[in-house]
């Protein structure tokens, strides 16, 4: 097997948001899984019957999933890196759900034929630590990120590559200022994005200014 490229894009930008973290917020930066094995990566390929994009594969290295900080992933969202168990769990839901589809396709026009989850689609980003209902799954074959949910709604917009998303989510920490779409701010030790918090607790909400 050929050896893998290396991906600076991901690792510099990884780097920037634990960063941040460890200067910032303690309690998301303790809450991050240490990196996977190259035999624990190889493992779930071998579930998911091919090999992850070099990205993602560098990403892993590096952080193998996120417990939150007291319950908020880090990411946009208070999104948190899935563990590569449950990537490896949802991804058989998913197929599931489409081989189960597929009994149904079988005897429509093409045309009208459904597709829930296609075999590229990685689940790698859930809605919260606690919530995997939905998240973020990288497409190997388009290099892509997507949305999913467990209620297999139809096609969402394509969003950025895993580099582009990751690069601008440490953007919107080291300059808050500038930041669209979502605003970061911390409760307690914990960083917690506006666009994820409950009403209840915006009190306690510290906007970060840089």
């Amino acid at each position: 097997m050929p050896p893998r490229s290396p991906s600076g894009g991901v690792a510099d930008a990884w780097r920037r948001i634990t960063g941040w973290l460890w200067d910032n917020a303690p309690d998301s930066y303790a809450a991050l899984h240490a990196g996977a094995s190259p035999a624990a990566i190889a493992a779930l390929e071998d579930d998911l019957g091919f090999r992850v994009p070099v990205e993602l594969y560098v990403l892993w290295l590096l952080t193998a999933g996120d417990d939150g900080g007291n319950g908020w992933g880090c990411l946009p969202g208070n999104r948190a890196l899935m563990p590569l168990d449950a990537v490896a769990a949802t991804y058989r839901v998913k197929m599931g759900a489409q081989i189960h589809e597929d009994t149904f396709n079988t005897n429509r026009p093409q045309e009208e034929r459904i597709t829930v989850w296609k075999a590229t689609r990685i689940p790698v980003i859930a809605l919260g630590q606690a919530d995997s209902t939905s998240g973020l799954y990288l497409d190997a074959e388009t290099g892509s990120l997507g949305r999913w949910s467990r209620y297999n709604e139809g096609p969402d917009e394509a969003l950025n590559t895993l580099v582009t998303y990751l690069e601008e989510t440490a953007d919107m920490l080291e300059a808050p200022a500038l930041a669209l779409g979502d605003k970061p701010g911390l409760i307690g030790g914990a960083l917690v994005w506006l666009s994820g918090i409950d009403p209840a607790q915006k009190v306690q909400w510290q906007p970060w200014t840089g």
